[in-house]
């Protein structure tokens, strides 16, 4: 399981292998919510026992249409909008977007020194560093802790990404 933290809730995310991924937070009321991401782009909106937070009291499938129109009702930008769509209408792209750990092996290297494109068919296409986001980064460009990589490509090619960026 991994935690994200930033300028919002620390985010916990558990792979399902085989299903997809979960990812849920604690909001500033004390309830936990989370979201089921499935490998099919189907999503479970999952809203936990307040007494008992690890038992999930409600599941709410959403589509790929209903996350998109929750998710425009929640405030997220366009962009996320259609990319969302676009990785639906494009059979095999997939679009991940990968947190910068101080441990990682790529903190402080340009994308240049990894050469993802070449080795993974993986495409770094967007930055999100603080709350600045940097569209299509130049090869020089320098990835710092913090940051968050959105990468566009194939799921084998995003997971050899990961290896290779992570450094393990």
């Amino acid at each position: 399981m991994a935690v994200y933290s930033g300028a919002m809730a620390d985010i916990q995310e558990s792979p399902l292998p085989g299903v997809g991924v979960r990812r849920d937070f604690l909001t500033k009321a004390g309830e936990r919510i989370g979201v089921l991401a499935h490998q099919t782009g189907e999503r479970d909106l999952l809203i936990y026992d307040r007494d008992s937070p690890e038992n999930c009291r409600e599941i709410r499938r959403l589509d790929p249409s209903d996350s998109r129109a929750l998710a425009g009702l929640l405030g997220a930008p366009v962009s996320g909008d259609a990319v969302s769509r676009l990785q639906h209408e494009v059979e095999g792209l997939v679009v991940d977007w990968m947190p910068v750990k101080e441990r990682w092996r790529c903190a402080g290297h340009t994308i240049r020194d990894y050469g993802l494109r070449t080795e993974t068919g993986v495409s770094i296409v967007a930055v999100l560093r603080e709350e600045q986001t940097i569209p299509a980064p130049v090869p020089d460009f320098r990835m710092k802790a913090g940051d968050t990589l959105v990468v566009v490509g194939t799921a084998e090619g995003v997971k050899e990404a990961l290896t290779l960026l992570r450094g393990s």
